[in-house]
């Protein structure tokens, strides 16, 4: 019985250890893509020929704009990012059954004590059930924030990523954009809304005393967590 206790401790022990030692791990390690501004291939000059308008190796063209093209180039992201979800759900079952048996007659005549029927059967049964269920969630992420191209894909279509940190008093706060952008979608000021923007990932989150604050401990993530036994 001892042995079955100090066993049943032993395995807490190491939950509580596991517990206490993931989410840290999982944290740092959530983010693995790269928001590093990319930086654009040094162009290859070759000799110099005086009096020429066109020299080799310039990348900027004659009829270009100032929209972003290029690795390197910047882009204005405008955030404006709207969800809404509804479901509704209903259920009703209902059943009745009603039996009813004459009682039996012996030798012609019906069984009686004291002038009443004791043969005389009749089964009631019904079952009812309801059943409901709604879910409602919306989320709204409005701002803006500057990328810059990280690789041109063979379409001329543009991956974008970057990132904003603000420092403040008590946090540090950032944001961090990545996606594919079509050049047909950029405006003249050198902006697209993310809504036009292909497979999005938006990150906002905290850092500091404010977001510890919000968040559980380690041990109280614990008793939350499946590996809570009870």
């Amino acid at each position: 019985m001892r042995t079955i206790k100090n066993n049943c401790v032993a395995k807490l022990l190491i939950l509580s250890i596991c517990a206490l030692t993931l989410p840290a791990c999982v944290k740092k390690g959530a983010v693995k893509e790269n928001f590093a501004p990319a930086k654009p291939a040094p162009a290859k000059l070759g000799p110099k020929f005086t009096g020429a308008i066109y020299q080799e190796g310039m990348v900027i063209g004659l009829y270009e704009d100032t929209t972003a093209h290029h690795v390197g180039d910047i882009l204005t992201i405008r955030l404006a990012e709207k969800a809404t979800a509804s479901a509704h759900s209903s259920t009703k079952a209902e059943k009745a059954q009603n039996v009813a048996m004459p009682p039996p007659k012996i030798a012609g005549d019906k069984v009686t004590k004291d002038d009443k029927e004791i043969l005389n059967n009749e089964v009631n049964a019904g079952r009812d059930f309801k059943g409901s269920g709604e879910s409602d969630q919306t989320h709204s992420f409005e701002g803006i924030i500057t990328v810059t191209v990280a690789e041109v894909l063979p379409n001329r279509y543009l991956v974008v990523r970057g990132e904003k940190l603000i420092v403040l008093n008590q946090s540090d706060e950032f944001i961090r954009f990545s996606g594919i952008v079509r050049p047909q979608d950029i405006d003249q000021a050198n902006s697209v809304e993310s809504a036009k923007v292909a497979n999005v990932r938006i990150s906002y989150a905290g850092e500091g005393v404010l977001s510890s604050a919000n968040s559980m401990g380690p041990l109280a993530r614990f008793f939350q967590s499946p590996a809570y036994p009870y």
